[in-house]
């Protein structure tokens, strides 16, 4: 298995040192998937800034920030970024009730939400090849033109983190651990 190094702002790139100081003092600490994309410098830019995008400029609410993280996180069975932002979730103070429902595929406490995890599912297990009637059922479920684009976005954030930890197999920082997930074989998708 090829190792990944965890930079430190030490042993970074040049060109990432200021990112990943940038995470520390947002983080108080260089999360590790950070220091895993400090490697490439553009994709730790790339996700950082995809990131804000998606968390501080679409219209989703934090309940449907986690929704769209979440589903994607799970159904890419990403052993980091669950825990990650089942921490997230908690920070953002996310009813529980929506976390568990996503880490353990269970029906989310309401239809809307359902409809978003859904939605996100499709976009991602049909490669974005959604069809008008998957699309009419998101948009009669409460939800806008724009937000099927914002899902994209979401999606395009989350494929950068599952797919780098999956390669990396990066460690779940300490903090994190706590919330450790893996998939239950019972209710596991294809």
């Amino acid at each position: 298995m090829t190792e990944f190094e965890i930079h430190t702002l030490e042993s970074a790139p040049e060109a990432s040192r200021a990112s990943l100081e940038g995470s520390r003092k947002a983080f108080g600490r260089i999360p590790g998937l950070h220091g895993v994309m400090a490697e490439a410098p553009a994709l730790l830019e790339g996700y950082k800034e995809l990131h804000r995008l998606f968390a501080e400029e679409t219209s989703f609410n934090k309940d449907e920030l986690t929704v769209v993280w979440q589903a994607i996180n799970v159904e890419h069975e990403c052993h980091y970024c669950v825990p990650a932002h089942t921490g997230i979730a908690k920070a953002m103070k996310v009813d529980d009730d929506i976390t568990n429902a996503l880490r353990d595929e269970t029906p989310l406490p309401n239809a809307r939400l359902e409809s978003l995890r859904t939605f996100t599912l499709q976009v991602v297990r049909q490669r974005g090849a959604v069809s008008d009637d998957q699309v009419q059922a998101f948009l009669e479920a409460g939800y806008t033109r724009r937000q099927i684009l914002e899902v994209i976005l979401g999606v395009a954030q989350k494929v950068m983190s599952n797919y780098t930890n999956h390669i990396a197999n990066t460690p779940v920082d300490k903090p994190m651990q706590a919330f450790a997930w893996q998939r239950n074989a019972s209710t596991g998708s294809a």
